[in-house]
């Protein structure tokens, strides 16, 4: 059996057929995990939804900033969700919506295998968090996204506030912080105050702010820790830490990083010819 995380897809269909291809993945024993952002800017991301779906006996999956975004456009009235971009309203309004939208909302928060000691999370986790916590707080998200209450809960998604997840912050609030640490972190403050802003590479973040993993005083956790989220990170390894957003849908590559091998191993494709080659968002 072989286990592969592949980082940020965001609607890049034909390069995700094609790394699984390369991978001759075998749907009889092998395990994708994906690190969230299935979806937005790359120009399928219904027939990317469908693929995954398609596979999902043998797919674990961290939502992703990209795809709660998504789940909140669908509890919108459909006159709203019409004024979404093109590629996200087809996902919208496709007859197969519901039961994709549905399986996406009830996907998780963060993935541990204690078997292999493999940790995945779509941005990162809060410098004072322990691996049980970071597990806490994304079960606290994962229930209530499956819970017949999720509706109140992406009503109420977005925001920067709180900008750092503390042990005090109860309700909306203690799941929000939760969200926007586990899918939209790049830099934080000792504190974990995520700068929201700083999207570039280490060395470009505002003074006191730091690479989540790189914060002062952060925990150690016994356990190695993959993730997407930051194209401009690109490929990386460090403290534990194995970023593969290698910025497909800006023109590099999609990236599968083997977990199961005594020594971790990347096999990737380059981007479609037609990706803009920008620097990387969110």
């Amino acid at each position: 059996m072989a286990i592969y995380a592949i980082g940020d897809i965001q609607g890049c269909y034909p390069e995700l057929q094609r790394l699984i291809d390369k991978l001759r993945f075998d749907p009889a024993c092998d395990q994708l995990w994906l690190c969230g952002d299935l979806v937005n800017r790359g120009g399928q991301s219904l027939e990317t939804l469908r693929l995954v779906h398609s596979l999902r006996e043998n797919v674990v999956v961290t939502l992703g900033n990209h795809d709660l975004s998504l789940l909140a456009i669908g509890q919108r009235k459909q006159d709203a969700q019409a004024r979404v971009n093109p590629e996200l309203r087809e996902v919208l309004f496709a007859d197969d919506s519901p039961i994709l939208l549905e399986w996406l909302r009830c996907q998780k928060l963060l993935h541990h295998d204690e078997t292999i000691g493999w940790t995945m999370v779509h941005a990162g986790l809060a410098p004072s968090w322990t691996l049980k916590q970071a597990q806490r707080c994304a079960a606290e998200i994962e229930r209530e996204l499956s819970s017949p209450r999720h509706p109140r809960l992406l009503k109420n998604l977005f925001g920067n506030r709180p900008a750092a997840w503390a042990s005090r912050l109860q309700g909306i609030e203690r799941m929000r912080a939760s969200i926007n640490t586990l899918t939209r972190m790049r830099f934080c403050d000792v504190n974990g105050r995520i700068d929201f802003e700083g999207k570039g590479a280490p060395g470009t973040q505002k003074p006191g702010m730091y690479p989540w993993f790189e914060v002062p005083g952060v925990r150690k956790r016994d356990t190695r820790i993959v993730c997407g989220h930051w194209s401009a990170l690109g490929r990386f390894v460090g403290m534990g830490v194995y970023g593969i957003d290698t910025g497909c849908v800006w023109g590099g590559k999609l990236t599968a990083l083997r977990l199961d091998t005594e020594e971790p191993q990347y096999i990737t494709v380059d981007a479609e010819p037609h990706r803009k080659r920008l620097p990387g968002g969110d």
